[in-house]
């Protein structure tokens, strides 16, 4: 073989296992995604069985974040890489770790739900969860869209959509202080609901950290503790100048 077909053959190799690890990444975003999909609906619909499902499938999560960090450990000890692959590569083991946290949130859900069946269920049927598990849902979603887009400033509008979910946690938070001081006997219930709406926002939280990675994945920028109203008008106004081609495999 010529050298420069060794060397072509070498780079190809190379960019397959980028895309492959970019591409799990997105595989283990769906299932967990799926897996918070089913969590809501198991404690809303007081199904038991669901709900265990849902908290056995965090193994399969867990799984997924081992596969993938040893890819990822597999490429930087034998690729070397530099630049926007380094920047993927360290990306992706952030976002695996935030995806198994959400993992492990959906299964809090899971037992949560699957314990609630077993009571009788209020006549709203939990419509405040059902509401702000839609608007972390769609929040995970769209970031992982961002994430496989590799859009800088896709991104940070969704990040800045935490705000609107800690606001409805505030609120569900609020309801359940009033019912438990209303009525003693609700307090187990009320506590669980509670439970349920802090694994929520705290899924909010690592949706925005997903964001925030996609930045760093295409400019090499930390705003992890930024303003996201500062952060989008400077991603605004580098895009209008020269936009910095993204690192699209």
């Amino acid at each position: 073989m010529e050298k420069s077909d060794l060397s072509h053959h070498i780079l190809s190799r190379y960019n397959d296992d980028l895309e492959r690890v970019r591409t799990n990444v997105l595989q283990m975003g769906g299932f967990v995604e799926e897996q918070l999909k089913l969590a809501v609906q198991a404690l809303v619909q007081g199904d038991s069985r669901l709900g265990e499902q849902v908290a056995h499938g965090d193994q399969k999560v867990n799984a997924m974040e081992v596969a993938i960090d040893d890819d990822c450990s597999r490429i930087l000890a034998t690729r070397s890489p530099a630049a926007s692959d380094l920047r993927l590569i360290v990306a992706v083991i952030k976002t695996i770790t935030d995806l198994e946290r959400i993992g492990d949130e959906a299964e809090k859900i899971g037992y949560i739900g699957s314990r609630l069946a077993a009571v009788e269920r209020p006549a709203d049927r939990y419509r405040e969860i059902k509401h702000l598990g839609r608007l972390v849902g769609d929040m995970l979603h769209e970031a992982l869209d961002a994430f496989a887009r590799l859009d800088p400033i896709g991104a940070v509008a969704i990040a800045k959509k935490d705000r609107l979910i800690d606001e409805e946690y505030e609120a569900i938070q609020r309801q359940c202080i009033t019912f438990m001081m209303e009525d003693p006997r609700t307090i187990r219930r009320a506590l669980d609901v509670l439970w349920v709406a802090r694994a929520l926002e705290r899924i909010g939280d690592h949706a925005k950290n997903v964001c925030e990675y996609v930045v760093y994945m295409v400019h090499g920028k930390d705003i992890r503790h930024l303003s996201m109203e500062d952060v989008e008008k400077h991603l605004q106004s580098r895009s209008s100048k020269s936009p910095e081609p993204p690192p699209a495999r």
